[in-house]
């Protein structure tokens, strides 16, 4: 019963991710922090699809998961493939509709947060930082979320400097309401 809860929570998950970004952060060129925030600097300065960027730039942290954390390994592998994918599968809501960009940072901070709390509460996350956070919550009992933030200031930085300050702005309250999110949904007991 708890794989089958788990697989919805990946696929739940993985479909507000890819909302939240494709939807929301996208069409104003915001970010999210880690991973996820790498492989959008790429997509909006080269025009890569997010979802091959992010398996491709996990790479390395999945390497060493395999070798120090096979748990985890197993854990994430499932939720980067599946949400991977279901980002690039819902590309065209890049398109179909326009908010105030604030507002938009903000519905989509929630829905990022929402989908990676989802994951991280069924011992399962996007990989990438997100795992990386996760080993460091583990050991050291610190929030995974606000672990995450932390991540995802550092690379919203980079994105500020490499594309806009706008971008900056926006990106800082989406991955506030990211952590916040992530934060909420993992603390919920079950």
């Amino acid at each position: 019963m708890y794989y089958i809860k788990k697989s919805i929570a990946i696929v739940f998950g993985s479909i507000f991710l890819a909302i939240g970004i494709n939807a929301f952060l996208t069409p104003y060129e915001i970010l999210d922090g880690g991973i996820i925030g790498l492989s959008l600097i790429l997509y909006y300065l080269f025009k890569l699809k997010i979802g091959l960027m992010i398996i491709v730039l996990s790479i390395p942290i999945f390497i060493i998961a395999w070798f120090k954390y096979r748990h985890f390994f197993y854990n994430s592998l499932h939720g980067l493939l599946i949400s991977s994918v279901v980002i690039d599968i819902l590309k065209p809501l890049r398109d179909l509709f326009r908010f105030n960009p604030m507002l938009s940072s903000i519905i989509g901070g929630f829905f990022v947060g929402l989908g990676i709390g989802i994951m991280l509460r069924y011992e399962t996350s996007t990989g990438g930082t997100d795992l990386l956070a996760q080993f460091i919550s583990d050991k050291t009992k610190i929030n995974v979320g606000i672990l995450i933030f932390l991540i995802d200031a550092i690379v919203i930085l980079l994105g500020g400097i490499l594309l806009s300050a706008e971008t900056l702005v926006l990106s800082i309250v989406a991955i506030l309401c990211v952590g916040i999110t992530t934060s909420y949904i993992t603390s919920i007991h079950r």
